[in-house]
């Protein structure tokens, strides 16, 4: 048996601004594509993502604890299926309680978008774009049913929702609901007419979408009156006040006319909008207007627990602003702003924009906030006393795509990956006395075409493939070197002679090397006619590149990319894949390829950076993994047309490879992956569509590869990968991915008859496996260790854009 550990969870979280919540337990879960995260940002070790969870069958849109119970999650998906999650109180971790799933013609028939739930409440409301709101009842038991129906449609498509208990009622409710259109409805449950809301309202006065709604109460009173705030498309924020009692709250009765003034050509409505709710009296009303963002917003929530109300607000204008009303006029202000305050938009470079903030969410103690940015990651502030400001912290980041290749530094001593949201990015451990904790250390590549495979080359280079007709080779500058460490204590070699940094110039997609200053040069933006103008992008201070800490997301995407140093030309389509030799001279390619003219594997020399002709044929559909044996005597490639192929390198010229043997019928349907064994004697093994990984061997004195042991899979089989050291005498390990996530380890015995064991695994947690495909596996190398003896960690690359490191020890009772 072996004894697994997880090491590492990264996952991108999802562009929605409902896709967060933070619980007063201190996790945060946020949808990452299918599945979802749970992070607890407040942690003293700094880890990210510690679980996630898989059961929704597409991209997770909502995402909300209920409050007062810390072991109860709700989650709503593309796949139309409300999930309510409840943590094991034995195990710790959570496990799916109840799916309410669209099969049920009563239950939601298209995309589920927000939610809204309520302190102390036993029901909860759900909005989805069959312009339907659902609301649904908890049992004890927090077992949810359905209790009624709302059908806004056609008027809008329900984006944003809020639930909040209606001031002196015991069991009253008030409901909000926004959407595609610039209006907000009010819906009351009155407990003494009857079970179910009822409309009473529309608010008017937004000019767009309404993103986000959020109630609060304006004190600590029971008797307080209701704020609701509405964030909207229009780049405004309006606050509305529901006040119980007959007569109108002072602020509506006395607006001043003159704030229409802010609003060209528009004035300030200060209707009431009356109703009832068991016998008392309730009035809505326009309450204050929020100028301040210069784009969409796409969240406002309001801080718990404070004597002074405090409101977050996210928008696309790359900052978060906290709002809160002047003590003397009652204006509502903003007090601080956070992010990326600049002139600088998202159009403007690829390394310069975040694209906007999605969401902001406060702590429970509301000492730390957090931003989802379109990137995936979270920034994370936390409030310092003594300095009486925002100070930036150590947020979590994670592909938002899925991720198509990895690859570990020749030492193991990071982890590299790339994705289909055309970013490479560096893993690594950071490294502080006795706590250690895997980030995002560097994003040596932004690109502008989806990235398909990767391969280090050397200890400080990597050459990546992607949806464009040639390769591109990085090396590391010495930010990233010194950053590593710094941080991680990896030691760079030739550190001074490398170049401070890169950056992508405008409209480009070459990194380019670049100077850092001293920070007391002083720069000036050229002469008065603009013509030496520079651009601020390429002109970073060293102090800048100068951290105690794992970078932040502004600082990954502007100042750890690596210098681009080579182009390799010579492939007709998309780069699909590649390798590189065990000692650095060579690379090998393929790209995608319906002919045999295109099917060819051409080799680089990385000496002068030329291509070796002839190209090695040998397929005649695209070539799908490329391996170089241990020695590199052998080159291994795969493909779609069922092919394998082996060939050898020259005795004289080492650069040189010719065809020695290939078998056209390897599988019965097309070979997904490939990996070589470390074994005395050519072993490799072969996994295809057809559910199958076959073990072919060319033992002493044979001729040819033979085919010595299968493996039969219930599914597709996608990736495998062999630990690069024998794990005891004449056992070797061989990790295996399906299609469906699904990952097992097996030993294989090539003293004992190649005799295959599939090894029972003690699991880290409910769910270990990623939800979609495994695209790759890849052990990471073994340092200087004896058989038997072997620390053995597997880095897991996902479509569900997750990124999985697990430890794996084998038990002693392991025969």
């Amino acid at each position: 048996m072996l004894q697994i550990r997880t090491e590492y969870l990264a996952a991108g979280a999802n562009r929605h601004p409902s896709t967060a919540d933070w619980d007063e337990s201190g996790i945060l879960a946020f949808g990452a594509d299918r599945n979802v995260a749970l992070w607890q940002p407040q942690n003293e070790e700094s880890r990210g993502v510690f679980e996630i969870l898989s059961g929704h069958e597409d991209i997770v849109n909502a995402v909300k604890f209920i409050p007062g119970s810390s072991n109860t999650l709700l989650t709503g998906s593309v796949d139309k299926n409300l999930i309510i999650w409840k943590k094991n109180t034995k195990s710790g971790y959570w496990e799916n309680s109840q799916t309410l799933n669209h099969q049920d013609s009563n239950y939601h028939q298209s995309s589920i978008n927000c939610l809204a739930v309520a302190a102390g409440a036993n029901i909860f409301a759900s909005g989805a774009a069959d312009g339907t709101v659902k609301i649904w009842s908890l049992d004890e038991n927090n077992v949810a049913s359905l209790r009624q129906s709302i059908t806004v449609s056609p008027r809008f498509f329900p984006l944003a929702l809020a639930l909040s208990l209606l001031a002196g009622t015991t069991d009253s409710y008030v409901l909000a609901v926004a959407g595609t259109k610039d209006i907000i409805q009010l819906y009351v449950l009155d407990s003494e007419i009857g079970p179910e809301f009822n409309f009473k309202a529309t608010l008017a006065g937004h000019e767009g979408w309404i993103r986000s709604l959020e109630f609060t109460r304006e004190s600590n009173s029971p008797d307080s009156d209701l704020l609701l705030s509405s964030a909207s498309q229009d780049k405004y924020i309006r606050l509305w006040r529901i006040h119980q009692g007959k007569e109108l709250p002072a602020a509506a009765a006395s607006a001043d006319p003159s704030l229409g003034a802010f609003l060209p050509g528009k004035s300030l409505s200060n209707k009431a909008h009356r109703f009832k709710a068991q016998g008392l009296d309730f009035s809505a009303t326009f309450e204050a207007l929020l100028l301040g963002h210069e784009d969409w917003i796409y969240s406002t929530r309001w801080r718990s627990g404070n004597d002074k109300l405090q409101l977050l607000s996210a928008s696309a204008d790359n900052s978060l602003a906290i709002w809160e009303a002047d003590s003397t006029t009652g204006v509502w202000v903003t007090i601080t702003r956070l992010g990326e305050i600049s002139a600088e938009k998202g159009s403007t470079t690829a390394t310069g924009s975040t694209g906007g903030f999605w969401a902001g969410l406060w702590s429970p103690s509301g000492e730390t906030v957090v931003s989802l940015g379109r990137t995936g990651s979270w920034r994370l502030w936390n409030f310092n006393v003594e300095q009486d400001r925002w100070l930036q912290g150590i947020g979590t980041s994670g592909h938002t795509q899925s991720v198509t290749g990895i690859a570990w530094s020749k030492e193991g001593d990071y982890l590299l990956s790339t994705s289909s949201d055309q970013t490479t990015r560096l893993h690594a451990i950071w490294k502080r006395g006795e706590n250690k904790s895997w980030h995002e250390i560097a994003r040596p590549q932004i690109h502008g075409y989806d990235l398909n495979c990767i391969d280090c080359l050397g200890t400080s280079q990597f050459v990546s493939g992607a949806d464009e007709k040639l390769l591109r080779v990085f090396s590391e500058p010495k930010a990233v070197a010194n950053l590593l460490s710094k941080l991680c204590g990896i030691g760079g070699s030739h550190i001074e002679q490398k170049p401070d940094a890169a950056n992508m110039p405008v409209l480009g997609l070459s990194n380019k090397a670049i100077e850092a200053v001293d920070d007391d040069v002083e720069i000036t933006n050229g002469n008065s006619n603009g013509r030496d103008a520079f651009d601020p992008a390429s002109i970073v201070h060293k102090s800048t590149l100068d951290l105690s800490q794992p970078p932040s997301e502004e600082h990954l995407s502007r100042h750890t990319l690596w210098p681009e140093i080579e182009k390799l030309y010579g492939h007709g389509y998309e780069i699909s894949a590649l390798a590189t030799s065990h000692d650095g001279s060579l690379i090998a390619t393929a790209c995608k390829a319906s002919s045999i003219d295109h099917a060819v594997v051409r080799l680089f020399e990385t000496k002068d950076w030329l291509e070796i002709k002839p190209p090695l044929t040998a397929h005649s559909l695209t070539v799908t993994r490329l391996r170089f044996s241990a020695d590199d005597k052998y080159i291994l490639s795969v493909g779609r047309d069922r092919k394998w192929a082996v060939f050898e390198r020259d005795a004289e010229q080492k650069a040189i490879y010719k065809l020695k043997e290939s078998d056209p019928k390897g599988h019965t349907r097309m070979i997904l992956d490939a990996a070589w064994a470390p074994t005395p004697f050519p072993l490799f093994a072969t996994a295809g569509r057809d559910k199958k990984v076959n073990i072919w061997a060319k033992e002493e004195g044979a001729a040819d590869f033979t085919c010595k042991a299968k493996i039969s899979e219930t599914h597709p089989v996608t990736a495998v990968d062999f630990l690069d050291k024998m794990v005891r005498d004449g056992v070797a390990y061989l990790a295996v991915g399906l299609e469906t996530g699904f990952l097992a380890v097996h030993s294989l015995n090539v003293k004992n008859g190649f005799v295959m064991q599939m090894l029972a695994v003690r699991l880290p947690s409910i769910h270990p496996n990623p939800s979609k495909a495994i695209t790759q596996l890849a052990w990471k190398p073994v340092k200087g260790q004896t058989d038997g003896e072997v620390d053995m960690e597997l880095a897991i690359a996902s479509e569900d854009s997750s990124l999985r490191v697990y430890s794996y020890k084998p038990e002693s009772s392991v025969s």
